[in-house]
């Protein structure tokens, strides 16, 4: 049974979907919501005709799509930018785009350059690994038509990026491909069984007849992957010279179209050498070095697109909970915050909220990069874009859409695939100038050899343009680089700035703040000091109870070190400002501070209660009538992985140093049970500030690593920033990279891998340097035949991208 295709987009509809809109008098099936809302502003805007010029066209509605909307300037319409426009200011706006016909760096750098010319352009930003553009522009001096306009006058195309369209573009990208190798390998296998008996016969084997018919034989089967499979070259070159510059494809459609029509002249004048097998089998090589970087490509990207996808499109909304739990199934992007959910066992839950009703755990690995599911209970927050995995969850929604953690993540991960580090611009302009170069060498070597040996002349200076294309010079960063921070994101550590992994792979200095960062930045129970007939077991337990009903921090870290033990109170009554009473076996007992505790039973505190008193901490006192029953003393609690990474970062030979704002004792507590030497207690963020600039001054490269927003001067300041990614700031922050699970050990494993980044793109750098110094005078030489060239220029791309693709971690991981 055939698959219904969509009425607006030409996507199939999946077969869960049952979504229509009414057009023309009738009811066209859509794919989703986004086509939903789309065609419904067209026909509520008086634009059907629309949907009438674009079914008389020849070509399928998608691939027709983007002529039809530049005529109707539908691309303006601000029903129609709801889904991929965003609102900057009040007239600067930014959408997300992805582009089609991308083939190498070059593209990224004539696209950017000639879109930023456009009026009213104020940035660009194009991922060569994504295929995603990024475009900023005032409303007010141009529109969103002309922008994607000026893309197709160069020979692009762009399109609003959605997840849906993205996969379909690269399944198209993928075929497309397999096709132009397939019909450049058949040809050259064919060309072969012509070219191989010629090469075999001795003299007067063959008749000049019988060699012409060969000759013809190979120019008709070499035809086909000139003018298909190497198409992509031509048209490449074509618009490089058309906006005056030289690109990737210019040496390879010259050395190709160079060697095809000298063949034909010399099998129309029967005179000559023939190089139909050299054409084809470098374009087959080529084509099929391509493809497999493409494959590379698309598959080091992936964590993006999976994160994309997670959002579910439907969700069980409850009527009116607990009253009413008749369930009605809505779109995920009709959800608004107070409505309660069910999210079922093995569903994915539909925005981020609290758990209202139920047991179970989550799956937040892509999120968080802990594989281990996490317990939630009532009261605790979940993740949209995460699976329930045991028990049916009642969840009230508290943030949808763009305010989601999901969505945060994904646009902190777009803004850093979108920028271009310095090593990749610095490879950039390497290229384009070995290109120019390049394209004079051969010129000298052309008129050297035509002097020399005119009939080796043509394929000596084919193979120089095809065999020193620096196209694995463009790749040896940005692939390594991509691929670096898919395996950082999936760690839990998720770049947000380009430049953010080859810093961190160059740090000298680890400045960590304490409250939030080595601590968890709420109060643990540190320790319990028994004053009475009771153990400290028993007193804990008896002052969770009377703090049952608090809301108090204190209360609650009384009650999580209690557990289930906390004792049964009743009567229990808060003062403000001093702490909570209770009746317990008919006595009464108070838990707060020592002075309003002691009112209870005029007794002085024991000389055993003053070091606890003076060391700083927040301490607390437990009564009844009789005396003293306890004193609890409360802390920052430390996280249990701490000092398991202060350690690893310094056996890397790291400097670490803690800041922090707190007083000295609690500083040194902390850093003392962490093994961290150096340490400013009470710095204002000024303080803060100035220490990393004079570790800066110094020649360090400081990591600072800071809650995110309350340290966001002096993460600015510092080299490279990590920030603690919980909470619900994490689209706020500023710094370059962010610990998704709040695991501190993410950082070591973060840095080791950022070192090996560096380590695999420095690899890559000097393959590239020395592949093309050693094969440009080989070729000179006239020692590197066209088909050979062909082998390395595609090798030699494929091998940077392989050794690029060892960063990824092992499925499962």
């Amino acid at each position: 049974m055939s698959q219904s295709l969509c009425y607006h987009c030409g996507l199939p509809i999946p077969p869960d979907v049952a979504l229509a809109v009414r057009v023309g008098g009738q009811e066209r099936a859509v794919c989703c919501i986004g086509c939903q809302a789309v065609a419904q502003a067209i026909v509520a805007n008086g634009l059907e005709d629309y949907y009438r010029n674009r079914d008389a066209l020849p070509d399928s509605p998608r691939e027709a799509l983007p002529t039809v909307l530049e005529g109707l300037v539908l691309y303006d319409h601000a029903e129609f930018q709801k889904g991929f426009v965003h609102a900057l200011s009040e007239h600067e706006r930014e959408a997300a785009l992805i582009v089609e016909g991308i083939t190498c760096a070059a593209c990224i750098w004539l696209i950017e350059h000639h879109v930023a010319k456009q009026p009213g352009v104020a940035g660009v930003e194009v991922n060569f690994s994504t295929h995603r553009a990024r475009v900023r522009w005032n409303e007010q001096q141009g529109k969103l038509s002309d922008i994607l306009a000026a893309i197709a006058a160069i020979g692009y195309r762009a399109h609003p990026y959605d997840t849906a369209r993205s996969e379909e573009l690269a399944r198209k990208e993928r075929r497309s491909a397999l096709w132009r190798v397939f019909v450049a390998g058949f040809g050259m296998m064919q060309v072969m069984m012509y070219a191989v008996p010629v090469y075999l016969a001795g003299e007067g084997d063959m008749t000049a007849d019988i060699e012409s018919l060969m000759r013809w034989a190979s120019l008709v089967l070499t035809l086909p992957v000139v003018g298909y499979s190497a198409a992509p070259f031509f048209r490449g070159a074509w618009r490089d010279f058309g906006q005056r510059r030289v690109g990737m494809d210019v040496p390879v459609a010259l050395g190709v179209g160079a060697a095809f029509l000298a063949s034909v002249w010399a099998t129309l004048t029967a005179s000559g050498e023939v190089y139909f097998d050299s054409v084809t089998m470098f374009v087959f090589f080529l084509l099929g070095g391509r493809y497999l970087e493409m494959t590379a490509r698309q598959r080091a990207v992936s964590i993006t697109e999976a994160l994309a996808k997670l959002m579910p499109a439907f969700a069980a909304r409850v009527a009116a909970y607990p009253a009413d739990r008749v369930l009605a199934q809505v779109p995920a992007t009709d959800l608004r915050p107070g409505d309660v959910v069910l999210v079922r066992p093995g569903e994915i839950i539909p925005a981020d909220g609290i758990v209202v009703e139920g047991q179970s755990s989550a799956n937040e690995g892509l999120l968080t990069g802990e594989s281990a599911p996490v317990p939630k209970v009532p009261g605790a927050t979940v993740i949209g874009g995460a699976v329930n995995v045991d028990g049916p969850l009642y969840v009230r929604v508290e943030q949808v859409g763009e305010a989601t953690r999901l969505a945060a993540i994904v646009g902190l991960m777009e803004r850093a695939s979108l920028e271009r580090p310095r090593l990749v611009q610095l490879a950039d302009r390497i290229a384009a100038r070995f290109i120019q170069a390049l394209l004079g060498v051969a010129a000298a070597v052309a008129v050297t050899w035509w002097l020399v040996d005119p009939a080796r002349a043509l394929w000596i200076t084919v193979s120089v343009l095809v065999v020193t294309c620096p196209c694995a010079l463009s790749l040896a960063t940005p692939v390594a680089l991509t691929i670096a921070s898919g395996a950082l994101a999936r760690a839990g550590l998720l770049v947000t700035r380009s430049h953010a992994v080859e810093t961190l792979a160059r740090a000298t200095h680890f400045v960590f703040d304490k409250t939030g960062t080595l601590t968890y930045g709420r109060p643990a129970l540190l320790d319990v000091l028994p004053l009475g007939r009771l153990d400290g077991t028993a007193c804990t337990a008896l002052a969770a109870g009377v703090e049952h009903a608090s809301e108090h921090p204190l209360g609650a870290a009384l009650r999580e070190a209690a557990g289930a033990s906390a004792q049964a109170v009743s009567g229990a009554t808060n003062t403000p400002g001093c702490g909570m009473q209770a009746l317990f076996e008919g006595c009464e007992v108070r838990v707060g501070r020592a002075d309003w505790v002691g009112e209870l039973h005029r007794q002085a505190l024991p000389e055993s209660a003053g070091a606890l008193l003076d060391g700083g901490d927040t301490v607390v006192a437990l009564a009844d009538e009789t005396g003293w029953l306890a004193l609890f003393r409360f802390g920052d609690g430390i996280r249990p992985e701490a000092a398991a990474t202060v350690s690893a970062l310094r056996a890397a030979g790291l400097r670490l140093a803690l800041l922090t704002g707190d007083a000295a004792p609690v500083a040194a507590r902390v850093a003392q049970a962490l093994g961290i030497d150096e340490v400013r207690a009470e710095a204002t963020p000024e303080a803060k500030h100035a220490y990393v600039e004079s570790l800066q001054k110094q020649g360090a490269v400081v990591a600072m690593v800071g809650d995110g927003v309350n340290d966001a001067p002096v993460l600015a300041r510092a080299q490279v920033s990590v920030a603690m990614g919980g909470g619900s700031q994490l689209a706020r922050t500023q710094a370059d990279l962010v610990l998704l699970s709040e695991n501190l050990e993410q950082i070591v494993r973060g840095y080791h891998l950022a070192r090996r980044s560096l380590r695999v793109i420095r690899q890559n750098l000097v393959w590239s340097f020395v592949y093309n110094f050693v094969a440009l005078p080989l070729a000179m030489l006239g020692f590197v035949t066209p088909w050979m060239a062909g082998i390395g220029m595609s090798g030699s791309s494929l091998l940077v991208v392989l050794n690029s693709l060892r960063l990824q971690p092992p499925e499962g991981r």
